[in-house]
């Protein structure tokens, strides 16, 4: 079942406290665009196509307020909504992809009122939402298929439903294979230093009735000696031009081994996840 890891209620963003989990599962709401930027700055909200639509709808938040007079004054104040967000996350190329989206929604708009701006951006930041839950579950589809009967998978950090809108990039493949009734085993990396693996996918994968097994990050090497990993399947933060990926520290050393050991190695990442300005990995 999917986890409503952020959505719109009541005027405001509502998010899963993930700094809370496993012990509490605890919602927060954010009314005003300060408390977005602490909630992605403070990692409640993590997981770069979250951090996009956090993103997103904290330029609706941050623009609640602004008075509805000359088209000028609006335009200032959205820019300095979008640059204070940009400046809480600077890794994930997600959050500055939706920032970006939600300043040409606003600009192409320019000959409305505000009021009637402020109506687009909030239309503009839903569709993000829908628009992630729609296509994790293409990805799933895809990457599901690469699953058989008997395999044992292995990720790193969190790439599931509390990293995207509901249903998760790398563990949206799990899920999938799962619903189609396949048996496979999924080893969890606890992922040092913020244990991300440890709290949020063992968590995740137990919640939707999926063999899993932790691990220490040191153990991965060992495993794949032993033969025990069919294949490997992560997120990212973000996608170099030439396909080299950023991803939570550790994922570099796992496409090491996974390479000595002739294991295939699957990102699974949106396109929103992809930084065609750079060149390769060195400019992240």
């Amino acid at each position: 079942m999917p986890i409503n890891t952020i959505e719109w209620k009541n005027d405001c963003m509502r998010i899963i406290d993930q700094t809370k989990l496993p012990l509490k599962l605890e919602y927060l709401d954010c009314r005003e665009v300060k408390s977005v930027w602490k909630a992605i700055k403070e990692l409640k909200v993590r997981g770069a196509p979250a951090i996009g639509i956090a993103g997103a709808l904290g330029v609706v938040l941050g623009m609640k307020d602004c008075p509805g007079g000359g088209i000028n004054g609006f335009k200032i104040k959205l820019e300095q909504v979008i640059k204070y967000l940009a400046s809480s996350r600077p890794t994930a190329v997600n959050l500055f992809w939706a920032l970006e989206r939600m300043k040409r929604r606003a600009y192409s708009n320019l000959n409305l009122s505000p009021p009637k701006i402020k109506e687009l951006l909030l239309d503009e930041a839903l569709k993000i939402l829908e628009e992630d839950k729609s296509i994790c579950r293409r990805m799933a589809d895809y990457g599901a298929k690469l699953i058989h009967d008997g395999d044992t998978c292995l990720t790193i950090c969190n790439a599931g439903a509390l990293a995207t809108a509901d249903y998760g990039t790398a563990l949206g493949v799990f899920y999938r294979a799962r619903e189609e009734g396949k048996s496979f085993k999924v080893y969890a990396c606890e992922t040092r230093p913020l244990l991300q693996g440890a709290r949020l996918t063992s968590w995740e994968l137990k919640e939707h009735k999926i063999d899993v097994t932790l691990i220490a990050d040191n153990t991965a090497g060992y495993l794949m000696k032993e033969g025990k990993i069919s294949m490997i399947f992560a997120g990212a933060d973000r996608v170099a031009a030439n396909g080299d990926t950023a991803n939570k520290i550790g994922t570099f050393n796992l496409a090491l081994l996974s390479y000595y050991h002739k294991i295939p190695f699957y990102i699974v990442a949106p396109s929103s996840t992809f930084d065609l300005s750079l060149k390769s990995g060195n400019g992240i």
